[in-house]
């Protein structure tokens, strides 16, 4: 039954693969194009792309069916347009215990859902934490700017307790750093904490409402498994143990040396200084959670290079061909599937047109570029870091990432995530520039986006990248934020939306102007003398607890 699917599938993509070729090469016939791409993708039959899923196997097959017509060199495993990335998925098996004990002695047991949520692990399927609490504010390490949210804290043998976010005075993308939490929980195991908590700050409960969050707990997450079988996992001795709510902070610090609201407003400074101090007494966490070894694909194609020595140094292009499946609430008759047309059947539409426009264009890069197409970005960036931490011989020496274009208007700027951090900044503002658009600084610093998308895993191993989202301008930000208000990571992302398919066209074309002059210049991209990511990851090393 299985395999009569995928055969039908097969057809089914073969169709909207030869509608494309039958029209002209012009601007309209891309965005035509564009329409076909993602009218598929996006559509019911492959049930929201899930990675791991039927689904995702159906567009994974559609997508190596489009760079063979293109005539690409299969660049995946034994010949063929596929990287299997072994995984490990891993969700809660239950919604856990969390118990707050008072220097008395007595006990208050906070409820999951509203005061708590509880975090999965994926190197143990049973974990019981009890260990007194340490309030470190941001959390924050920051040596370049004399800081450090530690000092003069003994967190050995203890919870870290750590505010969600960083300080609003950091530049956008380092903000966007200091917040991961694979930042601060590295941080606390390095000085030997035991368990990690976040607690929501107002600003997070803005962004992402608690109550909406809590939701998705039995949601199935995943990591990648290491070559000895094991899953990958970061700050290993240091686990995130659950995430607070406002109210739930507030029974944290109940009888605290300061008061949360303090303690809030103190973090809401541009530098985002608080006291840090003790908490009065103890917490204890216990978590059960569900492990399964998984699979998946990346789709990876190769247009190789044209001249004799640069041809060995290689663009990659990337977009995410996941999304989230299916939902598991919806009552009889509701929508149940993820659809997933801007998020991110836009962006892989708008890759394709960037891989054709090399073709079309007769004339071969300098430089070798790959178009990868990778799994279970939604589960967190997992493919990209699979990709990027086992590239073997392959010399990535640049990314450009298109992921979730806001297709919904005709953009007339864009953010260019990582531009100016190395010498792809002059090109995106040439290509800017070619196509008509402007540039525009970062309109949403609190989402932290520069680590929130596949280009930060080629970041993290030494690779210049940039990641361009569609701006504010013209309209831009009713429409960008009304999609992340009501649709982003909803039902509604499906192709019922105004989609302005030549605004897809548009965003290929700047695309394809960056990798265009990265794959042909003279010089290999390298981060700018002095940068803070080029200090962080800029030697090329591939650490593995990063």
């Amino acid at each position: 039954m299985r395999s009569k699917m995928f055969v039908a599938a097969a057809v089914a993509a073969l169709s909207f693969a030869c509608a494309a070729h039958a029209q002209p090469a012009a601007g309209a016939s891309s965005a035509e194009r564009v329409r076909a791409h993602m009218t598929f993708l996006a559509s019911d039959l492959l049930e929201g792309r899930e990675a791991g899923t039927r689904g995702f196997d159906i567009a994974a097959n559609y997508a190596a069916a489009q760079f063979a017509q293109l005539g690409l060199k299969p660049a995946g495993d034994a010949g063929t347009y596929f990287q299997t990335t072994p995984m490990v998925s891993y969700r809660a098996a239950d919604q856990g215990k969390v118990t707050l004990r008072d220097a008395r002695g007595a006990e208050t047991p906070l409820a999951a859902g509203q005061d708590f949520m509880i975090s999965s692990n994926p190197s143990q399927a049973e974990l019981k934490v009890a260990a007194p609490l340490v309030f470190v504010g941001y959390g924050v390490v920051a040596p370049e700017r004399g800081r450090d949210d530690y000092k003069g804290l003994n967190v050995k043998g203890k919870i870290v307790v750590a505010l969600d976010g960083a300080p609003r005075a950091f530049q956008s993308e380092e903000r966007a750093y200091y917040r991961s939490a694979r930042t601060k929980r590295l941080e606390a195991e390095k000085r030997g904490a035991v368990g990690f908590v976040t607690i929501y700050t107002p600003t997070t409960e803005k962004m992402r409402p608690f109550a909406e969050s809590a939701k998705h707990w039995r949601n199935w997450n995943m990591t990648w498994r290491a070559p000895a079988g094991g899953p990958f996992v970061v700050a290993p001795k240091t686990p995130g143990l659950a995430t607070l709510s406002v109210p739930g902070a507030q029974k944290l610090f109940a009888g605290s040396k300061v008061p949360l609201d303090q303690i809030y407003a103190a973090a809401q400074t541009p530098e985002g200084v608080t006291p840090r101090f003790a908490l009065p007494g103890r917490l204890s966490v216990e978590a059960r959670t569900e492990l399964t070894d998984s699979e998946s694909r990346n789709v990876a194609a190769l247009l190789e290079g044209s001249d004799p020595a640069l041809k060995a140094e290689t663009v990659v292009l990337s977009a995410h061909l996941d999304h989230e499946g299916v939902r598991d609430d919806a009552k009889p008759g509701e929508d149940r599937i993820y659809n997933g047309a801007l998020d991110n059947a836009g962006g892989v539409a708008t890759t394709f047109e960037v891989a054709r426009a090399f073709v079309e264009s007769g004339r071969r890069p300098k430089r070798s570029v790959l178009f990868l197409l990778v799994t279970a970005e939604e589960k967190g960036l997992v493919g990209a870091e699979y990709f990027a931490r086992n590239m073997g011989a392959l010399n990535a020496v640049a990314n450009v990432n298109l992921d979730m274009p806001i297709l919904i208007y005709d953009f007339t700027d864009v953010v260019a995530f990582g531009a100016d951090r190395s010498s792809i900044g002059p090109a995106v503002r040439r290509a800017a520039g070619r196509v008509g658009v402007a540039l525009s600084g970062d309109p949403l610093p609190d989402e932290g986006l520069f680590t929130r998308s596949d280009h930060y895993r080629f970041v993290e191993v030494g690779v210049p990248s940039v990641f361009l989202m569609t701006g504010f301008q013209n309209g831009g930000e009713a429409k960008f934020t009304g999609f992340l208000k009501d649709c982003y990571h909803k039902v509604c992302d499906d192709l019922s939306q105004p989609i302005d398919y030549a605004a897809g066209a548009k965003f290929a074309r700047i695309n394809y102007q960056i990798a265009r002059e990265l794959a042909d210049g003279d010089e290999r991209p390298s981060w700018n003398k002095g940068d803070f990511f080029g200090g962080k990851f800029g030697d090329g090393r591939r650490a593995a607890d990063r």
